[in-house]
């Protein structure tokens, strides 16, 4: 279960870590698709520049971050973009609840993980998560993967946005055939399941910390203060590689000046090296001085 508790991450919490690490460890999945507001979309969860986007039941962005939860009788809702994508054979974003050992919403409300699946048919797989979430139900270190389909759990807001989902409470659909029921914008995350996850069941996992890719920024609008102190995520190649890997956060990469397209009418844009675009891709430009280019299907990059 899901509950987008209003409280302030201080008023959870014992006592807060006055250091900041990256957090790593060996950890357990789990699925769950319940349409109710991110519990990091409240404000005063964690360090952030802003709470996580919530939208109305039509999948716009909410004005408002203190719109109660669907799931409580109000209007806000997970957006619908935040479901997982592929980014090439061996790499997926996407987006969980989390519970961390050692910490509390304040040290991982959109704060972003990259997990190496170590069991089922995803094993060797790379997927990067950026935290929305937590539930009183979830274990140490457990990630509770958004995807749709994947249930709708104990506060059901689904019924009350979609007039209900199809598949088991928990666990969610059994069948790919399934998704063509779901609503429109929800069917690329219900498909993703069964295509680059493989429908693997709550497979496990190694986990560490790293820098929020823009490509997750720019789905919730969220960003930790302190995420410039992890590591550098570095993508794993399309095919020939099982691991991926992080650089220092003071790392620097070689820059490329190329021309790009024009910014966005909403100004927005993607930093070096980042995706431009892709199958299911609904992001940003590339930022003035590069130029976005075709790697596969999947995945383009501002080079």
């Amino acid at each position: 279960m899901r509950f987008a508790s209003r409280l302030p991450a201080a008023a959870l919490a014992v006592s807060l870590p006055l250091c900041v690490y990256a957090a790593s460890g060996s950890g357990q999945s789990t699925r769950y698709w319940d349409c109710c507001k991110p519990s990091c979309s409240w404000p005063g969860k964690a360090s952030v520049n802003q709470p996580v986007f919530a939208c109305d039941a039509n999948n716009n962005h909410l004005s408002s971050f203190d719109t109660p939860s669907g799931c409580v009788g109000g209007s806000a809702f997970t957006c619908a973009n935040q479901s997982p994508w592929a980014v090439n054979d061996n790499l997926a974003y996407g987006f969980a609840a989390t519970a961390l050992s050692g910490g509390s919403e304040a040290s991982w409300c959109c704060g972003c993980y990259a997990l190496i699946f170590t069991s089922g048919p995803v094993a060797g797989k790379t997927m990067v998560v950026q935290s929305t979430s937590t539930g009183g139900d979830l274990g140490s270190n457990h990630f509770d993967i958004a995807m749709p389909g994947g249930g709708v759990g104990l506060f059901d807001g689904c019924s009350r946005q979609f007039g209900g989902l199809p598949g088991a409470q928990y666990g969610g659909i059994s069948s790919q055939s399934q998704c063509s029921s779901f609503p429109s914008a929800l069917q690329p995350g219900c498909n993703w399941r069964f295509d680059w996850f493989k429908n693997s069941d709550n497979p496990s996992f190694t986990f560490t910390q790293v820098q929020c890719p823009s490509e997750l920024v720019a789905r919730t609008g969220c960003r930790r203060s302190d995420d410039g102190n992890f590591p550098i995520f570095l993508a794993p190649p399309a095919s020939g590689s099982t691991t991926s890997s992080v650089k220092p956060a003071t790392s620097s990469v070689k820059s490329t000046s190329t021309t790009s397209k024009a910014p966005s009418a909403s100004g927005c844009s993607v930093a070096q090296w980042a995706q431009c675009g892709g199958v299911g891709w609904a992001g940003c430009p590339c930022v003035s001085g590069t130029t976005c280019k075709f790697i596969n299907d999947y995945y383009s990059q501002c080079i």
